[in-house]
């Protein structure tokens, strides 16, 4: 589908992660005439981007605009860039902005497009970010979340997603750097809404996968979503947001994408060892993060902390940590004490 013409004038844009879904936000930007320099790790990814217009790894088959171009190093991607988009996985989200830190200034949007949770320091990327830049500036923060795709969203499939900052006038000026006719971005201020619902649909889609993968039907997978929702909400508005965030784009949106939709890097997991297979091998054969793994033992932490009954992330925590066979933890979710909804 076409895209219309950006609905700003066009800004210089940093992408930092040259993934599926960093190189679909660069191009969604790029798509709206945006200036566009896309930070890779790899220097075979930017020397392909530049010469070829293409990621050899990730969304090879698309081609990418001219405006888009790639570069290994942090200080030229994010040179008079107005917005900063992180698209990195979260175990990585601090290190990677530590490296920033030096070319970065007050003046600019920090918008994070990863969905996790640190281990260890249970921060959400808002917090993590802020602490990583403390003793400088407080960022100007974007948390960018809701259903979607990489593969789909660079076809130009018609997509929604969130933008949410406690500053208004921020959120709003991503909604209008980045929308277009299929490409539409909602705005909110329940930033802790959107970062957990991002992250616990994760760990919910794993449990959907493994239902499926042990042969189990639509009515468990229903079953899944469904509770999933109620347990994110649970945790969500125990960190203090709103249960109405919990309802839309980034939180039942995305979690449904994310349990049924077979581009989910998580629910992949979860079938496979629903089948029986490591989870050491699943993971060793994939390019890309599957974030709900790591985040898994993140969520579950926190849920003890806060004492909050969160049995899907319990059984999925005894799968991937514990040891527990997949048949046990499908049989322990489902086998669990009558009671009022």
């Amino acid at each position: 589908m076409s895209v219309e013409p950006p609905i700003t004038e066009p800004q210089r844009l940093a992408v930092i992660g040259a993934g599926s879904w960093g190189t679909a936000l660069a191009q969604v930007a790029a798509r709206n005439r945006h200036a566009v320099r896309l930070w890779a790790r790899e220097p075979e990814v930017a020397l392909s981007i530049n010469a070829a217009h293409r990621n050899p790894y990730y969304l090879a088959d698309f081609e990418l605009p001219e405006n888009l171009r790639a570069t290994t190093s942090l200080a030229e991607a994010i040179d008079g860039a107005g917005f900063v988009l992180i698209v990195t996985p979260s175990h990585t989200v601090r290190e990677v902005v530590e490296r920033m830190r030096p070319f970065l200034s007050a003046q600019q949007t920090l918008i994070s497009a990863t969905k996790g949770v640190e281990n260890i320091t249970l921060m959400r990327m808002d917090e993590v970010i802020k602490d990583v830049l403390k003793e400088r500036f407080t960022p100007r923060f974007v948390a960018l979340s809701g259903p979607s795709f990489a593969r789909e969203v660079a076809q130009g499939d018609p997509t929604a997603i969130v933008a949410a900052s406690r500053e208004p006038q921020l959120s709003q000026s991503v909604q209008r750097l980045l929308s277009a006719s299929v490409f539409r971005v909602y705005t909110n201020d329940d930033v802790i809404g959107v970062e957990l619902g991002g992250a616990v649909k994760n760990v919910v889609a794993i449990g959907s996968g493994v239902v499926r993968g042990l042969g189990m039907g639509t009515n468990t997978v229903a079953a899944i979503i469904t509770r999933g929702l109620a347990e994110m909400t649970r945790l969500a508005v125990a960190q203090g947001a709103r249960v109405e965030t919990m309802a839309g784009l980034a939180g039942l949106g995305d979690l449904v994408l994310t349990c049924t939709g077979e581009l989910s890097r998580n629910r992949h997991v979860g079938v496979e060892l629903g089948k029986g297979r490591r989870l050491a091998e699943i993971v060793g054969e994939m390019r890309e993060v599957a974030e709900g793994v790591k985040t898994t033992r993140a969520i579950y932490e926190l849920g003890k902390r806060l004492s909050l009954d969160m049995p899907i992330t319990a059984s999925i925590h005894a799968l991937l940590y514990e040891d527990q066979p997949a048949i046990d933890a499908a049989h322990e979710l489902m086998g669990r004490p009558l009671k009022k909804e």
